[in-house]
């Protein structure tokens, strides 16, 4: 049987003489001396852990998880006795800034955090001085019946601003078999002191004292559009949202946190483009020429710091490819991957800090109030803006559909990669546009299965595209790798590499015609024509 837990807020700090008067004279208080300490909330910025109804914190020198962990184990020095929620501890090192998840102590802990997190760097969300004050709930025996924690915390405030004080709170800590006594102290502290039962989590609390969101920053869509909303208006919303995204993901890129930030900074700019190719009739012409060729080059600046991300994160699933007697003769690739992968961040960050950047940031959104705005746009500006949405999303989508189709029909396992890529393009841009405006305007169930579909093709063709490009990528690296030192080594299992890489993209092109037949069908296309009808 659990031990409940019960945690109260108050308005000011409840002393322990009020305490004891509150349970005389049934029961006794004993308090100890209140001990100050440091506390820290970690959590990626898109609230991973949050989302499991976790909380990840650091104090007195060592990392707790707590919540309703999978197959939880409480902590070792845990009173057996007194809260019994399930958690996890680790001594470690306080964070002082990202905290990749294999950074912390390796055990239980680290692998149900990062199982989680992944790729994803833990980040202190908020920073606490904590006074905290222990005190056991007596019987007439002397025993102890409950246990009280009153916690007067603080948001240390970054910069100069100080300290904040959050609300007091005191918990209630049962003892098996004084289910009773637990329920009169939590009874008579309510009448008494005016204490409420906690609304929200110190986490929660803290996090939004900080002016952020403890849920984090999420990278999803959630625009509501209607059919009959005028596409201009639609239109701009949805690239409003995406904006956003991509200004909350820069700071991160810049700084290089972990991987993700430019992972979605580029999805928001590959969707940014699609939405402008297949909505062009929506907008000023002159003024998206300029503005699409900008965000085309936003893409380019950032694609090589992308592909070295993924070539290094995922070095070791590419070096399990080959013997084990030979994989690590591939250090020498890795150190090479690497410093290449640096020296592109460099670059790119010059590039997203640059006057181009910046203006193109502000013109773009300039454009997008104006698209927005039905007076800001005269007769000879946005063919489509006035148009129904329901009607100009659907006719992209359906075009966009049968243009797959024709050009998925005519590929045969001799044709060539690029046939095999540039269907793979099209299936993005139909996925950005189910997903932005497929799913919020029509049937779920019709939708949603069609999303399913298309994602397994593009599972098939995306490993056929990675293996090209890792078998390009390795060719042309074959002179700067032999320069090294072990580079003798190193070519010889880079030329294993390559014929299993061979061998993967074969295998993806074998997979392709039943992917493609499932997303073609004529149960498919009979769907897309009844739901996306011009």
């Amino acid at each position: 049987m659990s031990v409940e837990t019960i945690e109260l807020v108050a308005a000011e700090r409840p002393r322990a003489e009020a305490l004891a008067a509150a349970l005389a004279p049934e029961l006794a208080v004993r308090a100890q001396d209140p001990v100050t300490l440091e506390r820290v909330y970690l959590d990626t910025f898109d609230g991973l852990l949050h989302a499991q109804a976790l909380t990840l914190s650091w104090e007195q020198g060592r990392f707790e998880l707590a919540g309703a962990i999978a197959g939880g184990a409480a902590a070792a020095d845990a009173d057996a006795d007194a809260d019994e929620r399930p958690r996890l501890v680790a001594a470690g090192a306080g964070p002082s800034g990202p905290l990749p998840g294999a950074e912390l102590p390796a055990g239980a802990l680290r692998d149900a955090v990062t199982e989680l997190t992944e790729v994803r760097a833990l980040l202190p969300r908020a920073r606490l001085r904590v006074t905290v004050e222990a005190i056991a709930i007596l019987d007439e025996l002397d025993k102890t019946v409950a246990r009280i924690v009153i916690e007067l915390p603080e948001l240390v405030a970054g910069g100069a601003g100080g300290r904040v004080a959050l609300r007091p709170r005191l918990r209630l800590l049962g003892v098996r078999g004084y289910g009773r006594e637990l329920e009169l102290a939590r009874s008579r502290f309510v009448a008494a002191l005016a204490l409420d039962q906690a609304g929200e989590s110190l986490f929660d609390e803290a996090v939004s004292a900080a002016g952020e969101r403890p849920e984090g920053v999420s990278s999803k869509l959630d625009v509501a559009i209607a059919p009959g909303e005028r596409a201009g208006a639609a239109v701009a919303s949805v690239l409003m949202r995406l904006l956003e995204i991509i200004d909350a993901n820069l700071p991160g890129t810049l700084s290089d946190t972990d991987s993700e930030f430019l992972h979605d900074y580029r999805v928001g700019v590959r969707r940014t483009r699609a939405v402008q190719r297949e909505f062009k009739r929506v907008f000023p012409p002159d003024a998206l020429a300029r503005l699409r060729a900008e965000f085309k080059w936003l893409q380019q600046v950032t694609g090589d710091s992308r592909d070295l991300d993924v070539y290094v994160l995922g070095f070791e699933s590419m070096r399990a490819l080959v013997p084990e007697s030979a994989q690590a003769d591939l250090d020498p690739l890795l150190g090479l991957l690497e410093a290449r992968r640096l020296a592109a961040r460099r670059a790119m960050r010059r590039e997203l800090r640059s006057d181009r950047a910046t203006a193109l940031r502000r013109d773009w959104s300039e454009l997008l109030v104006r698209l927005g705005d039905l007076d800001g746009l005269d007769a000879s500006d946005g063919l489509d803006a006035g148009l129904p949405i329901g009607k100009v999303a659907s006719g992209r989508i359906r075009k966009v559909y049968h243009r797959m189709v024709r050009m998925g029909t005519a590929i045969e396992p001799s044709s060539p990669p690029e046939a095999y890529h540039e269907l793979r393009k099209q299936g993005k841009e139909l996925r950005y546009l189910l997903e932005l405006f497929g799913a919020p305007l029509h049937d779920p169930d019709v939708v949603k299965p069609m999303i399913k579909v298309l994602k397994g093709l593009q599972d098939v063709l995306g490993h056929h595209q990675d293996r090209e490009v890792q078998m390009t990528t390795l060719r042309g690296l074959r002179d700067d790798v032999a320069a090294l030192p072990g580079g003798p080594g190193a070519l010889m299992a880079m030329g294993v590499l390559v014929e299993r890489l061979e061998h993967d993209a074969a295998a993806a092109r074998a997979e392709f015609a039943d992917a493609f037949s499932t997303f073609a069908g004529k149960r498919q296309r009979a769907r897309v024509e009844a739901t996306f009808a011009a």
